[in-house]
């Protein structure tokens, strides 16, 4: 398992240090969406080029932890050329995979364990308070194969309050595109 944790780690590593699809459009036409961690100050902005339903085009700018800057880079290269559906179905997967679910998760694995969290963060600081009617069901092998180098972003899920570090991104994709349709 040691081997895989590694592997993940380098996918990781490999993103924040050469981001996929980093930069600006021009807005007009694109549409510019920030997302901002109040928790640990992590800022993305999605600048999204729609066209009939198609993401034609994506860039990411921002700052912030390696993990937010890697989700936000796989991101890029997950949905850019997809259909806002299909961007959708895999914003979908992707935080059901970052969801808590009891029967995936190592619970000997606790908050003092992830070296960037501040001492006196608790679980509750994480921004897990989201609508429990919300809940999203854990998403199957097929779903997880289909996500690729998303994968490696799974264990998170250990380290709760890094969990909107990881979806921050994947948030503000969906809110930009949200944006986009209701503009329409």
């Amino acid at each position: 398992m040691a081997g895989l944790e590694d592997l993940y780690r380098e996918i990781i590593l490999d993103h924040y240090r050469n981001p996929r699809n980093r930069g600006e459009l021009p807005v007009p036409p694109a549409h510019r969406t920030e997302g901002f961690n109040p928790l640990c100050g992590d800022e993305i902005v999605v600048y999204l080029s729609v066209t009939d339903g198609i993401v034609e085009d994506l860039r990411i700018g921002g700052q912030g932890c390696s993990i937010s800057q890697s989700s936000a880079s796989m991101m890029s290269a997950a949905v850019k050329g997809k259909t806002t559906a299909e961007a959708r179905r895999t914003i979908a997967t992707f935080k059901s995979m970052m969801s808590i679910h009891e029967s995936t998760l190592d619970t000997s694995a606790g908050l003092a364990s992830d070296p960037e969290i501040p001492e006196g963060v608790s679980s509750e600081d994480s921004g897990l308070d989201e609508d429990p009617s919300d809940e999203l069901r854990p998403p199957s092998e097929a779903e997880l194969t289909a996500l690729g180098d998303l994968a490696a972003l799974q264990g998170v899920v250990k380290f709760p309050v890094r969990i909107k570090c990881a979806t921050l991104s994947w948030n503000t994709l969906a809110q930009g595109l949200d944006e986009i349709a209701t503009s329409a």
